[in-house]
């Protein structure tokens, strides 16, 4: 029988979990289930954005369930519901000037005829569907991520208020 390490088959800077192991007819089996957290981003934006044009090319009305109580969300409070979220329309036809970019869901649309700017970050998105039949993805409430770390951080004992650049006459 061959015994193995993990850390032979999985570089020590990489969050692993076993989520299965049995014995099978031909011997042991483990499956290894490997989670790079360091180097991927959060795969619902790119959802969204997929979602959001399938509805679309289908001839349908793409709807977003957001979580209005999130932070940094931007919505007309009187207008969500007792469980603090809001159901808004997408469409096109609907709202001004989209942007369904990696970070939030911005648009301009009116709320009693009043123009509004919505924006929404995409971990505050509870779902996209279709109106008409429902078909979409509902995703998991998740929590604000932390703000990304600053790659040039201050110098040590450097002011707030750096010197401004300034000419001078030269004869």
């Amino acid at each position: 029988m061959h015994r193995f390490s993990l850390n032979q088959c999985v570089p020590a800077n990489v969050n692993t979990d076993v989520v299965f192991t049995g014995l099978g007819n031909r011997g042991f089996i483990c499956f290894i289930w490997v989670l790079n957290t360091m180097s991927m981003t959060s795969s619902k934006p790119y959802l969204i954005r997929a979602l959001y044009e399938w509805i679309l090319d289908n001839n349908l009305t793409p709807y977003i369930a957001v979580d209005a109580l999130s932070p940094s969300v931007l919505v007309p409070q009187q207008y969500v519901n007792k469980d603090g979220q809001i159901i808004l329309n997408i469409a096109p036809r609907a709202v001004d000037s989209i942007n369904l970019s990696n970070e939030a869901v911005a648009f301009s649309a009116r709320f009693g005829g009043v123009s509004t700017d919505i924006y929404v970050p995409c971990f505050a998105v509870l779902g996209i569907y279709a109106r008409e039949n429902g078909k979409g993805m509902m995703f998991e409430r998740e929590a604000e991520p932390p703000p990304p770390l600053d790659p040039n951080p201050p110098k040590q004992g450097s002011s707030s208020q750096e010197k401004r650049p300034s000419l001078r006459v030269v004869k």
